[in-house]
């Protein structure tokens, strides 16, 4: 902390001019970012719309000191040629992506596979429904005659009846049936 009053004055304007010098700064990047933004989106009106009031502020930048002659210069000219560039055809906007626009695309992609896919999946069941009630009809009898018929041939045939005999082997039932011997104590 400075002790002399002017030193103490001096931190204080310091600060104050800090603080300009960075709005200035944040209002030239914000208006360089629309500028650009505006041509990757391939937007050219509003880009030919933002080129005076970028290159407005670019010019209040470089009078104030945040940035020099030099540098304000450089960034009118590329402004100014890569629009004059895609207005000619010279060079091509390639639309970028970011990463949640790819996302919500791979996720809108999915979605229409798996809808794709139970359409399908119900299309066979429709047509393997409709083909087995062509084979149900095809079974039905015409009259009442051909009905008689085939509901005799459904009835399936009652066995022959048989008797059991409970046991047919003799020797089984000679066996003695085991018992334990008890222990005897000596």
């Amino acid at each position: 902390m400075p002790n002399i009053k002017s030193a103490k004055k001096r931190v204080l304007v310091n600060e104050k001019k800090n603080e300009q010098n960075r709005m200035l700064v944040s209002e030239l990047r914000t208006a360089v970012k629309k500028f650009y933004t505006a041509i990757e989106t391939n937007n050219i009106q509003l880009a030919e719309e933002l080129l005076p009031e970028t290159i407005s502020i670019v010019d209040q930048a470089a009078s104030k000191g945040v940035i020099t002659k030099n540098a304000a210069n450089n960034r009118k000219s590329r402004m100014s040629k890569r629009l004059s560039d895609i207005k000619s055809g010279k060079k091509e906007v390639v639309i970028k992506k970011d990463n949640k626009t790819i996302a919500a695309e791979k996720r809108a992609e999915k979605v229409a596979r798996e809808e794709a896919a139970k359409a399908e999946a119900k299309r066979l069941a429709d047509e393997k429904k409709a083909a087995k009630e062509a084979e149900e009809e095809a079974k039905k009898p015409k009259n009442k005659r051909e009905a008689k018929k085939a509901a005799k041939e459904e009835k399936p045939a009652k066995p022959a009846k048989t008797k059991k005999v409970k046991n047919e082997d003799p020797e089984a039932e000679e066996k003695p049936k085991k018992t334990r011997a008890k222990k005897t104590e000596k």
